[in-house]
């Protein structure tokens, strides 16, 4: 169901769990700002969520509220993971869902990588 960005940030939603190591997940990568594990419902070949270490709800949420470091060191995180993974070439997809209109679900931010097939268009048409 999707979520309302600006409510205020829930530490129990399940991201902040899996941070907390409460839920296992599959990590592929983790630093001091972001964390990577692959996607239990993959949508692609290749999908992996990756998400900041902080509360954020939202991208409007981390950007007003994140740390310079933190900013700067999610997105370098991203391109990382999908270098490692070996996503670059021949192409990937970045997404990140934003409120309810966008189809947010989790009410943390969080980007997914898709990978490993044409993908085709970004929205139904």
């Amino acid at each position: 169901m999707p979520i309302d960005a600006t409510q205020p940030y829930d530490p129990n939603n399940i991201f902040a769990k899996i941070l907390r190591g409460e839920i296992p997940s599959k990590r592929v990568y983790e630093d001091e700002h972001a964390l990577a594990f692959h996607d239990i419902n993959p949508q692609a070949p290749h999908h992996i969520l990756v998400i900041p270490k902080g509360p954020y709800v939202s991208w409007d949420d981390f950007s007003a509220k994140g740390s310079d470091a933190e900013i700067a060191g999610f997105v370098r995180a991203v391109g990382v993971i999908a270098r490692e993974a070996g996503m670059v070439e021949p192409g990937y997809r970045l997404l990140a869902n934003i409120g309810a209109d966008g189809g947010q679900e989790v009410p943390h931010l969080h980007v997914h990588l898709f990978a490993g097939k044409r993908l085709g268009p970004m929205l139904m048409r």
